[in-house]
């Protein structure tokens, strides 16, 4: 953890989804990816190494769900195909830490905005949307609808215009990824890098006395 909000004052969070409200997946997720696919499960890190060559471009939306799957598989899936693995990879991303969860709650409840911003594709972002944690987001945005991906300084700032906040200093990001949060600070951001304790998201986002 590289908290540096010190309990001062914040007018605003921003929030990563994936490894913050957002649970990793299991290795079962990943070889139940891997079998619809059809990828032999003895070549899982082949499998895993795949998926993620191709990811930004399609977290940026500049890839269709066929076009990305084309990619990872080097073949075009067909239909019927497409939608299993399309399944499988959002079933992935939508597992939440309900202590994380509990933890917004309370700073909602408190008055304190927050802002959610995701690297994620055009459908898992659709999912997400219609979760019940999202009502506690006055704002939502994923790269494939902005066109950009974290850490690109763009995506920041359209969360940080969001805020309504005059000044970045009084705003906290918080991402799992080390090199996000060294774009947000290069921002004038504050940051806390989340390593999986919501005590400590907790303590960052408590009120000074």
């Amino acid at each position: 953890m590289t908290p540096t909000t010190a309990h001062a004052g914040l007018d605003a969070v921003i929030l990563d989804y994936n490894g913050v409200i957002g649970l990793q997946p299991t290795t079962d997720q990943w070889l139940r990816l891997a079998r619809t696919a059809l990828w032999p499960e003895d070549g899982l890190p082949a499998f895993q190494n795949a998926f993620w060559n191709a990811r930004t471009a399609y977290d940026a939306g500049h890839l269709s769900d066929l076009a990305y799957w084309a990619t990872v598989l080097g073949h075009h899936p067909g239909a019927r195909r497409l939608r299993g693995l399309r399944d499988a990879d959002t079933d992935m991303w939508t597992s939440i830490d309900d202590h994380v969860i509990d933890v917004l709650h309370q700073a909602h409840e408190s008055g304190l905005p927050l802002v959610l911003l995701s690297n994620a594709p055009r459908h898992l972002s659709d999912v997400l949307d219609r979760r019940p944690w999202r009502r506690l987001m006055s704002h939502a945005f994923y790269s494939a609808r902005l066109q950009v991906c974290k850490p690109d300084p763009a995506a920041y700032q359209h969360a940080m215009n969001a805020t309504g906040a005059a000044d970045p200093d009084r705003v906290l990001f918080v991402d799992d990824r080390d090199d996000n949060c060294h774009a947000a600070r290069h921002l004038g951001l504050r940051t806390l890098h989340y390593t999986g304790h919501p005590t400590d998201l907790a303590a960052a986002l408590q009120p000074p006395n």
